[in-house]
């Protein structure tokens, strides 16, 4: 029956409507005795004038349940819609009544209950009311409770399963609202006295085998029972339960430990519950000895491990010192689960093992573990602590054992040693090492290298660089330079963060020099191959300083220190410039960062070993790092300006930049002092400059550090690289020198000068209010001297005083200001420059962005039809132009599609002229508004789109058909097939049918294709950003654009990427379980000089696997590179000697030479020859004879055979090319016949003469 303990009620409030339109449409049968009951008792109370109210129901149903309770023969399918209407409306009653009539109630009920002839849902439904009874009454005196509590835990083991599931469900609830009041107790001793009962009943020695199978049925059914009501039993009794639990659980059945462990697992992740943790720990110490990867199931494995997790957790949440004693039991336990070969198992140990190493070890047993290690360091005799039982246990998850999970135990690792940090070096030197062994594992047998390189990047944040290199050391003083663990830069470079300047002076810049004499002392030897590698090692070692800078411990302790090397190598070595700058500007704006409170530590994205690092800043530490640094302004910008002077390329702007950055720390006297010569040394050149050009003078244009233009050019950007330190004076004086170079006739002086006034007006936003109207007049006043290659930084200066004027005055100036400059911007569309064409697409997006942002909605619509004004334009370069802008601006504002949809007509029209430019272009806008448009507002246009699309000159048609093809296509997939049909020509529907075939192709492929390249093809056509991409949009050929070109520009978000992290690490783990398999031949026995190998030992698995790895390269590759001890490459001249075959008696020693054919070759088919895995190709050079003019047979071979070799030619789009690939076949074809019975030399040999033969001839006839 479908009966519910509360619904909604109806929207009249009447509880007979309720019933009725939740049961009225049921088939059952016991749904229609419901309403028909409710009905006539509906029927019952308007005949006696009564309200339809809850308690009038209450009432009536009440004194019919007592009537027929006392009547031995009452009808049962009527008690149980009573009791059922009952257990519905008592929820309903006020709680007052229901005390009032409680007692009167639960009599009515239990006497229902005990009824001869009751059903089951006549029991569901007493049990439903007798505990709204419980909950609704006074919890105060356990006597007024205890005989309807006792009916409902009579119901506890019942046969019956609803009636069994029901009690269940109500001495749950029943509990719940007795916590925290003082029946708690005797409520939960009820149900503790039950269980042992039935225990006893199930294991005594007195019972017969009947009683004792029908209290081991009763004890799973109590068992049942408990996993809902043990969390909210009082702490005694769950004690007392769980003391019974370990019991059961030493029986190893599993009916009974998965119902011990269900309601273990509710009780751990119950909150607030009061638990005993000495029990709780107690049993999950047995489960965690119990469980075995060998015996359990995937699932078994997988709900021990999540157990084990959060009971763990509860137990620390209650007694942590209990929880830290038992963590290398339940470590253990993990351990044997992780090295199981179930994936989910594997993973739920993973996320149990980082749960507790993050919950359950804190700070108090770590020092715990280092003082004793500390301490006992002479004459240790007590045991290992807990911590250190803990990370053995982690550091034996790097063991072969678990080699199928090494993925997940290298997450494993890292956790602990972002868990333990800079104390990971007393606990896990071991485990490091082992790190390092691993790191020489070869490819083939170990897939995890990225994973190993994390974990080893993990203990590097722990620990630091000292003491990681300590442990683990770059081995610069080894004699074979290949011996240096170069793998371990990457991690450096990459991890390293929080850690001392004064390491990097004191021992890695020492190691620098050393390499630095090692490096020319090889040179001078002759080593060059040495001395480089030498050379890589010292700029590998500079490469660290930019790490090192990351937020140090001691800047302001160690950079003087720093100073002078750095000083050294900027000044000398050219390589690690960019490096050192990098270095320089990150110490700077990260203390500058803290010093203004702008914290960039996020919790969530950052890693520990940063979190830490920062943690020790503070606006004073910035503030005492910023002033050591601002002392060494001076030193540092008079040194750096003299490079950049003298310097020819600014690799990345990296001098510029951190000139800048000390400009914006150093003192205002300092800087202007810089300043002020540089401006004097640009005042000289430029008159220079100027004298050279009035005396006719030839003046060098060319890169040449004397060249004048590109001296000028270079002060220039040195004066605005000091633009954050510059006072207004300085920068109105920087301005005035910049004016004359607007108009300058070189477009080297001209692009700076834009390039200087644009950063200006970005950054010095008091300067462009100050000299609005100058900027607006010298910008027209300057155009007609305007130089191509200045034209991108003139867009940005006019995209500044644009939206510098519309914020200040955005009426009518603003529409006064954009209209002198829109023409040339829409012009600079049409640029043959890319980067120019680029930022003149954004500068009028971003106008359009501006206009958008203010009050008036129609703005940006405005700006709009300013572009259209292109439209009327005399030329086709300027209508061109102004069509790009539209789509541009239609393509980024969805609110303008509807005006773009105004200017079809004139679009249709352009379309019909000649000019291809100008068909190019609105092209491009139709595609953008097919592609931008909904379905709805497409049809409205399709009539005129397709007619549009299709009507054109003979001449331009052909050479735009592939993408009016495109846009049809494009109109298919937005408007369906039948509605392009309907307004396609009758001339045309030819290519209509083309379209649909194509596409039905492409849907049949789709779908017969696997799973996996459907994802890879889903993956690559969506998860690209819709951006705007002129090139694609207005290309003349249709080819350059995809098939999901409108699904790419009408979507604007990013696909996120399906891959889950467990089913990559099961891809890893199948391909390293079938590697493994290979990676341990059978000889390998006999090459361990009869020692059995230990699989358990990890160093010797390893060294086997790498020794059958040689093997087999050795045997396999013998086309390898040699090199001489130098590392300089062997290149032997002429052929490589062949591998010793197999003695045959019956081969001919002189077959080894070659054939007469074989030496004839050209050098094309000696290049064109394939190398076969052992490093030979099979040339047939074992059929020739020195003394026969062919091949010769031999016993027990194949016969001598010919190939035509296959030409490339043959696969040739141009017909002349397939035509001389099939005659060289056809030839052969018509030699067979010639040649058959003949062997392959004798035909190729009279071939080859005959060919000679000819070019005797065409020589005499030279001659």
């Amino acid at each position: 029956m479908e009966a519910l303990d509360f619904f909604p009620d109806s929207p009249t409030g009447d509880f007979c409507d309720s019933v009725l339109r939740h049961f009225s449409k049921s088939d059952q049968e016991d749904s229609q005795r419901l309403c028909a009951t409710v009905g006539a008792m509906t029927q019952e109370l308007k005949e006696q004038n009564l309200p339809l109210s809850p308690i009038a129901y209450f009432g009536a149903t009440c004194s019919s349940l007592d009537r027929l309770g006392s009547e031995p023969d009452s009808p049962p399918h009527v008690v149980q819609s009573l009791a059922t209407v009952l257990s519905l409306l008592l929820p309903r009653i006020p709680v007052a009544v229901l005390k009032k009539k409680g007692d009167f109630v639960s009599r009515m009920v239990v006497t229902v209950l005990r009824l001869n002839s009751v059903t089951e849902v006549t029991l569901t439904s007493g049990l439903k009311c007798l505990a709204q009874l419980l909950i609704a009454g006074d919890k105060v005196n356990w006597s007024d409770l205890s005989q309807n509590y006792g009916v409902l835990i009579g119901y506890l083991t019942d046969s019956r399963s609803k009636v069994r599931r029901q009690s269940h469900l109500c001495i749950r609830d029943v509990l719940q609202s007795l916590r925290g009041t003082p029946v708690l107790a005797p409520a939960s001793e009820a149900i503790s006295n039950l269980f042992e009962r039935f225990l006893l009943l199930a294991g005594g020695s007195n019972a017969n085998s009947s009683e004792g199978v029908k209290g081991a049925q009763e004890v799973l059914y109590v068992l049942d029972a408990l996993k809902d009501s043990l969390p909210l039993m009082s702490m005694k009794y769950t004690t007392t339960i769980l003391k019974y639990y370990k019991t059961l659980l030493e029986l190893r059945q599993p009916l009974v430990t998965r119902r011990v462990t269900d309601s273990l697992n509710v009780v751990c992740t119950y909150p607030n519950i009061e638990v005993s943790a000495e029990a709780l720990l107690d049993l999950l110490s047995f489960l965690a000895v119990s469980v075995s990867a060998s015996e359990a199931s995937p699932v078994s494995l997988t709900f021990n491990a999540r157990l084990l997790s959060s009971g763990m957790m509860k137990v620390q949440s209650l007694n942590r010192q209990l929880c830290v004693i038992k963590l290398p039991v339940v470590f253990s336990a993990l351990k044997d689960i992780l090295g199981s070969e179930h994936e989910e198992a594997i993973f739920s140990a993973t996320e149990a093992f980082k749960m507790l190493i993050d919950g359950c070890i804190d700070e108090g047993l770590i020092k715990q573990g280092v003082d004793q290690i500390i301490h006992a360091q002479s004459d240790r005799k007590s045991g290992p602590t807990i911590i250190e039982k803990v990370c053995a246990i982690i550091e034996s998850l790097l063991d072969y054992h678990y080699s199928v999970a090494w993925d997940m135990a290298f997450q494993v690792v890292s956790t602990m040693f972002d868990k333990l940090g800079y104390y990971s070096s007393y606990f896990m030197k071991g485990t490091i090492k082992n790190l390092a062994d691993m790191q020489s594992l070869p490819d083939e047998d170990f897939p995890y290298r990225k994973q190993l390189h994390e974990c080893v990047g993990s203990a590097l944040g722990a620990m630091g660089p000292e003491t990681f290199l300590g442990i683990l050391p770059l081995n610069f003083q080894a004699n074979d330079l290949s011996e240096v663990n170069v793998w371990l830069f990457p991690i450096l470079k990459q991890h390293i963060v929080g850690a001392r300047l004064g390491f990097f002076c004191e021992t890695l810049l020492g190691l620098v020099e050393e390499m630095k004499q090692r490096s020319r002392r090889l040179g001078l030897e002759g080593k060059v191959f040495s001395s480089r590698s030498a050379d890589a090692l010292v700029y590998s070692v500079w490469s660290l300083l930019p790490s090192f800078c990351n937020y140090p411990l001691d800047t302001a302790k160690s950079f003087k220190d720093l100073l002078k090397p750095i000083c050294s190598a900027l000044d000398e070595e050219h390589d690690i410039r960019g490096i050192i700058c990098s270095s320089l500007q990150i110490l700077i704006q990260q203390n500058k960062r803290i010093k203004e409170g702008k914290d960039d530590a996020d919790g969530a994205e950052i890693c520990p070993a940063k979190q830490r690092a920062i943690s020790h800043y503070t606006p004073e530490i910035a503030g005492e790092n910023l002033n050591v640094l601002t002392a060494s302004a001076p030193q540092l910008l008079k040194l750096l300006s003299g490079i950049f002077m003298k310097s020819t390329v600014d690799e990345g702007g990296s001098l510029q930049s951190t000139i800048g950055e000390f400009a914006s720390i150093a003192h205002k006297n300092v800087v202007r002092t810089l300043f002020k010569n540089t401006m004097e040394r640009l005042l000289e050149v430029t008159q220079q400059a100027g004298v050279a050009e009035a005396s006719n003078m030839q003046v060098d244009n060319s890169s040449s550090k004397s060249s004048l233009f590109l001296k000028r050019a270079r002060l220039i950007d040195l004066a605005v690289s000091l633009l954050p330190g510059l006072d207004e004076p300085a920068l109105n004086l920087l301005f005035i020198a910049i004016k004359p170079a607007l108009q300058d006739v070189d477009g080297l002086i001209q692009k700076k000068a834009y390039k200087v006034l644009s950063i200006i007006l970005r950054n010095q936003k008091g300067f462009l209010s100050a000299k609005l109207e100058e900027l607006l007049k010298l910008m027209i006043e300057v155009l007609p001297s305007l130089h191509f290659s200045a034209k991108r930084h003139r867009l940005d200066c006019l995209y500044e005083l644009i939206t510098h004027a519309s914020k200040v005055d955005p009426n009518l100036r603003r529409h006064e200001i954009l209209s002198s400059f829109l023409t040339e911007i829409i012009l600079a569309l049409k640029e043959a420059n890319k980067k120019t064409r680029n930022r003149a697409y954004e500068v009028l997006v971003q106008i359009g962005h501006e206009y958008g942002d203010q009050d008036d909605g129609g703005q940006r619509e405005h700006l709009f039809n300013m572009v259209a004004r292109g439209l009327a334009g005399e030329t086709p370069h300027m209508i061109s132009a102004a069509v790009k802008g539209l789509a541009r601006l239609a393509y980024e504002f969805s609110d303008l599609v509807s005006s773009a949809y105004k200017l079809l007509p004139s679009t249709y029209l352009l379309l019909q002229r000649k000019n291809r430019e100008i068909i190019k272009a609105n092209l491009g806008l139709l595609k953008v508004l097919v592609a931008k448009s909904q379905a709805e507002g497409l049809q409205a246009h399709l009539a005129s789109l397709v007619e549009g699309l299709l009507k054109w000159q003979d001449d331009t048609k052909n050479h735009f058909k592939a993408k009016v093809k495109l846009l049809l296509e494009m109109l298919v997939r937005k408007c369906g097939i039948d509605a392009v049909k309907a307004v396609m020509p009758e001339e045309h529907m030819k290519l209509l049918t083309n379209i649909r075939k194509i596409k039905a192709r492409k849907e049949k492929k789709q779908a017969v294709s696997s799973v996996e390249s459907k994802s890879h093809l889903s993956k690559a056509t969506t998860s690209r950003l819709s951006r705007w991409n002129h090139t694609k949009i207005f290309s003349d050929f249709g080819d350059d654009d995809t098939d999901d070109s409108d699904v790419e520009m009408a979507s604007g978000q990013k696909s996120k990427a399906s891959s889950k992290l467990k089913s990559k690490a099961s891809t890893l783990r199948s391909k390293k379980t079938r590697r493994a398999e290979k990676s341990l031949p059978e000889d390998l026995l006999d090459q361990l000089e009869d020692e059995p190998l230990d699989l358990l030992d990890r160093h010797k698995t390893r060294s086997a696997l790498r020794s059958s790895s040689n093997l087999k390269r050795k045997q396999d590759s013998d086309d390898e590179p040699e090199f001489d001890p130098e590392g300089r490459l062997i290149i032997n001249e002429g052929r490589k000697p062949k591998k010793v075959a197999a003695s045959d008696p019956d081969s001919d020693r002189r077959s080894e030479a070659p054939s007469h054919f074989s030496v004839g070759s050209s050098r094309n088919n000696q290049k064109r020859r394939k190398t076969s895995e052992s490093g030979w190709a099979y040339t047939g050079s074992e059929y020739a004879s020195k003394k026969a003019g062919g091949d010769v047979k031999r016993k027990d071979k194949l016969e001598p055979y010919a190939y035509w070799p296959l030409d490339r030619k043959m696969m040739s789009r141009r017909p002349e090319h397939r035509a001389a690939a099939r005659k060289g076949m056809a030839s052969v074809v018509k030699m067979t016949k010639k040649l058959e019975g003949k062997s392959t030399s004798t035909a190729l040999s009279s071939k080859f003469m005959k060919s000679r033969k000819i070019q005797k001839k065409g020589g005499k006839r030279k001659r």
